[in-house]
Formats: C-alpha cells, structure tokens, sequence
C-alpha cells in the first residue's frame, strides 16, 4: 500500500481526489494561507470552499502564490440559499470563478436544498454542458430532496455532501447514493469535535493497534467505505497528520467496531430544518 490520495470516479467519468481540505471559517486571511502551503506541501491538491464562507478570494491567491497549475488542483465551490433560481445561480457562479481567479470549478453544489433548488440545478446543468463545471452535485440533500431532484431534472447529482462519521454513518442515504451512483462526501468527518467522539474506547484501541491516531483511524473508516472526506484544519501537524492515511487499512473486524459507534445522532444542522432554510434564503438588504 502506498501513501498516494485515492481518488474516486463519479458517474461522468471524472474523479475526484478522497482527501480534500475543507476551509470552513477560515476567515483569516494569513492563517488560511499558511494552511494551504502546508496542504500543498503534504500533497493535497482537492479544497472546498463555499461563497458562505467568505473566503473563496483568499484560496484562489493562495493557490496561485504557490504555483501549481490548475489543472492539477480540484476546486469546489457551492451555491448559498438567497442565490437559488436559473439566473441567481447563474450570477452566484460567475461570482465565485471571480473570486477564486479561475475560469472553471472541478465541481460546484447546491449548499441546502432551500426554495427553488430545481430551478438552480437547471442552472447548474446548462454550466456543466458548457463545460465551466466539470462536475456538479448537491450538499445536505435526504433521500426526499435527491428523489425530487431527479424527478425534474436531466443530470443526477454526481456528489452528496452531508454530514457524515462513526456516531452518524447515514447507511441508509449511503444505499440510496449508490443504487443511483451518486458519490459520498463526508464534512464533518471527525465529528467537529464534539461527543467526544475521538475518545471513544473502540477508536483510541485501533489507533493503539495501528499506530495511528483516533483521527486518523476515523478518516481512514470513511476511506475503506468508499467515502471523500474533508477534514477541516489550520493546524499545520494537523494537516499533514489527516494527509498520513494512506498507509494502511482497517480489517473488516475493526471496521465492524467502529461501527457499533453509531447513535444515529447528528452533531450539525438537519437538512429540513424549515426555519433555518427560510431565513438564510433571505438576501441581507
């Protein structure tokens, strides 16, 4: 076993690298630098970001201060509730390519599946036909919202971005996803450090047992299932410790453990939370 990134296939024939780093509220500017040189240093080449996060500008300079060509990087970026609709979607995209510096995204999602979602995956395939996204998808979608998507629409989303770790493994939506060849994304992959989860007798035994940490004991479990994870971090020893999982894998017994983890608890906000979808779909005067 080597230690180079996997990568997966999506329906189209596109892959995407299964380790990524997640920017979310990287808002400082020089501490998100310094997190992607690291990141590019240890090999990473796939980030996420979302216009939400306010910080696209700030990755796009990042990348381009430490030159490596673009066709080598994958870049994600997603579309905010207050920007759904054809033409809003539209507008919202072009605005990221601005920010980010780069004439096409590797893969552009849909955030939350808020009002008018349709109409912006319209929008969203008209983008990918013309070429300026290699790959679109959808983020915190149920089995509901992907059955009524593919219901009105031409492309089945190629990804599902959803909160996804040991206490909250989403098997049933991950049946779902792979009846229809629709790609796991896991955010939050860790837990976001809440529950303790990375205490857990189960995981700090494996991580004894391979020589690993807790950590990477989880995000290797998301590896072996066929999941994309984007562990966030600004911490340099951090960084490259989520890179360092591709040097082993778990036996079916240890994964069988980390599965008894499972509590069915979500630690994040639940994808039909109607008050929360309506008032971010709300543009700020």
């Amino acid at each position: 076993m080597g230690n180079e990134i996997t990568k997966v296939t999506f329906s189209n024939g596109v892959t995407i690298p299964q380790l990524g780093l997640g920017v979310f509220k990287m808002k400082d500017e020089n501490e998100l630098s310094e997190a992607i040189r690291v990141a590019l240093e240890a090999g990473y080449r796939h980030f996420d970001t979302a216009m939400i996060y306010e910080n696209e500008a700030f990755l796009g300079k990042a990348l381009k201060e430490n030159g490596i060509p673009r066709e080598e990087l994958f870049l994600t970026s997603k579309v905010w509730n207050y920007d759904h609709g054809y033409e809003e979607t539209k507008a919202a995209f072009q605005a990221s390519l601005d920010r980010l510096g780069t004439d096409y995204l590797d893969l552009y999602l849909i955030h939350w599946a808020s009002a008018n979602y349709i109409e912006t995956w319209k929008a969203m395939e008209d983008l990918y036909n013309e070429g300026k996204i290699k790959a679109i998808g959808v983020s915190n979608f149920q089995i509901h919202h992907l059955e009524d998507l593919m219901a009105h629409t031409e492309i089945i989303p190629m990804i599902n971005q959803v909160e996804t770790h040991p206490a909250f493994p989403q098997d049933e939506l991950r049946a779902f996803m792979a009846q229809h060849a629709i790609v796991h994304e896991a955010w939050g992959p860790l837990g976001q450090g809440k529950n303790d989860l990375l205490a857990q007798p189960v995981l700090l035994e494996l991580a004894e047992k391979y020589g690993k940490t807790p950590a990477q004991i989880v995000l290797r479990w998301h590896i072996e299932r066929g999941i994309v994870v984007i562990p966030k971090s600004v911490t340099p020893s951090r960084i490259r410790e989520n890179r360092a999982i591709f040097d082993f894998g778990l036996t079916t017994e240890d994964m069988g453990k980390i599965a008894t983890l499972n509590t069915g608890e979500r630690f994040s906000g639940h994808p039909d939370d109607q008050e929360f979808l309506s008032r971010t779909s709300i543009r700020p005067a």
